[in-house]
């Protein structure tokens, strides 16, 4: 079991993971508003609408710690109603972007669930003007302290 951090070694709840560079501000605007990816009404609601947004190679890890190929993901939604989270009252804070080559970004955030509290990571990258989704990782967060390790 890893043991959490000391509390004065952790990141505060309320203060941003990390602070974004000027020159990515419009980045993190444009990425913002995917988020969270498979549940915006404005970034797709269809299988089709999915498949086009993820590269061939796309994979995840869940919060649950499994592991997603893109044709798992895909089968998963043709079988789910969409889920818009802006009508289920999904929360989505504490965004983050890095510049990790040309073109591709890291974007991180908070969403609450309801009080499902995950800590999230999506690769994007810019292909011809339309921007697709490399991999996402959703880590569960204790709903205690917001700040803690996963057992």
């Amino acid at each position: 079991m890893i043991e959490p951090l000391p509390y004065n070694l952790r990141m505060a709840a309320a203060s941003p993971f990390a602070p974004v560079p000027p020159e990515l501000q419009s980045i993190l605007d444009e990425l913002r508003q995917c988020e969270p990816i498979f549940h915006r009404a404005a970034f797709g609601t269809t299988v089709e609408d999915f498949a086009r947004l993820m590269a061939p190679d796309y994979w995840e890890v869940g919060a649950s710690g499994s592991r997603y190929s893109r044709e798992s993901i895909l089968a998963l939604m043709a079988e789910r109603p969409f889920t818009d989270a802006e009508n289920e009252g999904w929360t989505c804070t504490d965004f983050g972007v890095r510049a990790l080559g040309d073109e591709t970004y890291l974007l991180t955030y908070t969403l609450d669930q309801k009080g499902r509290i995950t800590r999230r990571a999506t690769l994007w990258q810019r292909v011809s003007g339309v921007w697709k989704i490399l991999y996402h990782q959703g880590t569960m967060v204790s709903a205690e302290s917001g700040n803690s390790l996963p057992a």
